[in-house]
């Protein structure tokens, strides 16, 4: 029940770079994981870009619940923010991208012209928490795999620029988290979605608590992939249904107790992987 602190030193270092590299940049594309929209973003965003333009990038929009992604589509829309959702797996969102860029960048780009500054590129800042996909987001904006991307945290650890085309330019950043997880609701939305490392939590722990969270909207979900009668499980607690989903998948040890570590594993990496089927954990507040 303690707040939840996970603040590697080089995080602070790279809210200093963000800062320092704002005055070459024109414009913030804010990603945000498209399954936790709240928890995945930065409470210290404002502060740190200093009210920049910013494009809010609902990413992972493959793996998010499509209803409840026209639900926060509207919910941004009613709160006058700019967003798009975008996924690495087909075309989502691409052009999306580069025409709202455009759109909020109109103003800008008639001043340059009025003062000869025809082939000025815009500069883009892309921000975002660790595990997000902002590298894969860059690398499908680019064409090219240049953005270094991997399954975990912390990956890349200083800034890159790209060329999308002659146009747009796209900064690469660290991920970074804020100091402090005082909401417990919001560290294990990041712990489930991976942008928090699994070591410094319990992995049986967070096993149980996303079969909680996801069981009330998305209890067949769970039915249909370990094939389980959603009736059968309707009424278990979380551990109960963790043994079912272990005893389905044979993961027991030695006198057939339960290999809780590994189905635990086993549950959350189906998820991030979304083999669950679409899953968004959060509902906008409208």
């Amino acid at each position: 029940k303690n707040n939840i602190n996970w603040f590697p030193g080089h995080m602070a270092k790279t809210r200093r770079e963000i800062k320092e590299t704002l005055k070459n940049v024109d414009l913030v594309a804010e990603i945000l994981d498209s399954r936790i929209p709240v928890s995945s973003s930065n409470p210290e965003i404002n502060e740190i870009t200093e009210n920049k333009p910013r494009i809010i990038v609902l990413n992972k929009a493959d793996l998010s619940d499509t209803d409840k992604n026209k639900r926060w589509l509207e919910f941004y829309k009613n709160q006058n923010i700019n967003c798009i959702f975008f996924s690495n797996k087909d075309n989502l969102g691409k052009l999306a991208f580069t025409n709202k860029v455009f759109e909020i960048m109109k103003p800008k780009i008639d001043l340059w012209k009025s003062k000869g500054m025809i082939n000025r590129s815009i500069r883009v800042m892309v921000v975002g928490i660790p595990n997000v996909g902002k590298s894969s987001f860059i690398n499908k904006l680019c064409k090219n795999s240049k953005a270094k991307v991997e399954n975990r945290p912390g990956v890349t650890r200083r800034n890159q620029w790209f060329s999308v085309d002659e146009s747009i330019q796209l900064l690469d950043t660290p991920g970074v988290l804020w100091p402090k997880f005082e909401n417990h609701e919001v560290a294990y939305n990041l712990a489930f979605t991976g942008a928090i490392k699994d070591q410094i939590l319990d992995i049986e722990d967070l096993a149980l608590k996303f079969i909680d969270t996801i069981k009330i909207d998305y209890l067949s979900n769970l039915s249909k992939r370990f094939k389980i009668n959603s009736q059968d499980i309707s009424d278990l607690t979380s551990i109960e249904i963790l043994e079912q989903i272990a005893k389905k998948r044979g993961m027991l040890v030695s006198g057939g107790e339960i290999d809780t570590l590994r189905v635990s594993n086993m549950i959350l990496e189906e998820f991030r992987n979304g083999k669950l089927g679409k899953i968004t954990l959060e509902n906008p507040k409208i």
